[in-house]
């Protein structure tokens, strides 16, 4: 019997090809500044023109400045003529554009899923690899690359062969403090950063069940570091609660008939994985990285693996056998796609109220959109985090990948609550180690990679 993945592959093939790929239709296509005009340009020069622009969208978020009153800027070296082109070529092709300063400006898995553009049962590519965030909500959704991009918008289709299907079971109750970035980490780290290699991943069980949407859409989000082709999460009650009323969800009837629909987006008791992972979510500790990839991560409380590769030790300058607590980092960052969204910016906000960043640590936070943003200072977060020393930023990506604009500095150690660690990823030889935002908040209150306190 199907699985969930099933269902929607199903639901949305055309045809197969002679080679044994399926032509899917493509629901959403989503862009961005950084790619966004290649994609579009090379539409234009042929001659063709978007298929349904109304189910096309580009978001200003990679490369754009997230200082206060930004205005059109970027830091990046060349980076205007991205936006510039992207701008044009959108406002050209008659698709919707959230621009530097609209409103609904930010990085495009916090706004999709807050407009509610993705929707369960649907298909959304975008030319970034973290797309899978937005399978939380029970969507097929994967990122491509820009040639991908611009046949979907012109086909409305994309050709591609049906990867292998895992299932991945939470089982039992997180431990109190525990969060869904720390079940990510703990995942990739007792499988390996290649132990979901191609897999359609179904997140599932107790412990999944019981997250609330946005812990949800960062578990999914961190399926890229786990290799997997995409993530999704069966839609529940939870997800209805949350989708309804939101700007691009149907109304009235037609959400009746589509919460009627999604009520079948649910794998068979039977359904047949390639791969089945149990994971005991009472087991999972608070997580932070030692290393240069996400798999190379640890308990809080624990030490640099002693079998540990000379390589990350070196980059990161660590020794086998050091304990994490008490590392000192130089630099806090609390955004990104990964954790950016309002709840992530309440447990943080929670943690520094009426404490101030350590000394010498340059701490920022960065929303995921313009309408968190919004959101957070209408209940006085941004103030919270401004008495305690961090910057209040513009939403945007920011320093969660460094593109030539703003980083932090060569030798800085970092406590960052984006999802990547790689060598120079926030920076020419920054380092940084990956956790979740109550641990960064911690960390930039001590000065070291420290232990939230945990209310129980």
């Amino acid at each position: 019997m199907p699985s969930l993945f099933d269902k929607l592959w199903a639901a949305h093939a055309i045809a197969e090809t002679e080679g044994g790929a399926t032509i899917l239709a493509i629901d959403r296509v989503f862009l961005h500044e950084r790619t966004g005009a290649a994609a579009l340009n090379a539409m234009a020069a042929a001659g063709r023109t978007v298929l349904d622009p109304a189910r096309a969208f580009v978001a200003m978020d990679h490369i754009v400045d997230t200082l206060p009153g930004r205005g059109d800027k970027t830091l990046m070296p060349g980076g205007q003529a991205f936006i510039t082109e992207t701008r044009d070529s959108a406002r050209a092709a008659g698709i919707t554009i959230f621009d530097v300063t609209d409103p609904d400006q930010g990085i495009m898995h916090v706004v999709s899923p807050e407009l509610g553009i993705v929707l369960p049962g649907l298909t959304l590519v975008a030319p970034d690899s973290h797309t899978c965030t937005q399978g939380a909500v029970g969507a097929l959704a994967w990122g491509i690359g820009s040639t991908e991009a611009e046949h979907a918008l012109v086909t409305g289709t994309l050709r591609l062969r049906k990867p292998p299907l895992m299932r991945v079971r939470f089982e039992g109750i997180l431990a109190a403090g525990v969060t869904a970035k720390d079940m990510a980490l703990a995942l990739i780290a007792a499988h390996g950063a290649a132990g979901g290699q191609g897999f359609a991943v179904e997140f599932a069980g107790d412990a999944v069940r019981a997250l609330p949407m946005e812990a949800r859409m960062t578990l999914c989000n961190m399926a890229t570091e786990f290799a997997a082709f995409s993530a999704v999460i069966a839609p529940d009650e939870t997800t209805l609660a949350w989708l309804k009323g939101r700007r691009y969800a149907p109304e009235g009837a037609m959400w009746d008939r589509a919460v009627a629909d999604w009520a079948g987006l649910v794998s068979d008791d039977d359904a047949v994985f390639d791969r089945e992972i149990v994971m005991d979510a009472g087991a999972v500790r608070t997580m932070v990285s030692w290393g240069t990839s996400p798999g190379q991560s640890v308990p809080i409380d624990g030490a640099v693996p002693e079998d540990a590769a000379d390589k990350p030790l070196a980059y990161m300058g660590l020794v086998r056998g050091q304990a994490l607590l008490g590392v000192p980092v130089t630099g806090a960052f609390i955004g990104s796609c990964t954790n950016s969204r309002l709840s992530d910016l309440r447990r943080a906000a929670a943690i520094v109220k009426g404490k101030r960043v350590a000394a010498g640590v340059r701490a920022l936070v960065v929303p995921g959109s313009s309408a968190v943003k919004r959101a957070a200072e209408a209940e006085g977060l941004d103030r919270v985090f401004l008495d305690a020393g961090f910057e209040w930023r513009e939403s945007g990506c920011s320093m969660c990948f460094y593109a030539g604009g703003e980083s932090f500095g060569a030798g800085e150690r970092v406590i960052s609550s984006t999802n990547r660690n790689f060598e120079s990823r926030q920076g020419k030889g920054t380092r940084t180690h990956i956790a979740s935002p109550e641990v960064v908040a911690a960390s930039a209150l001590a000065g070291a990679i420290a232990a939230p306190e945990v209310s129980v």
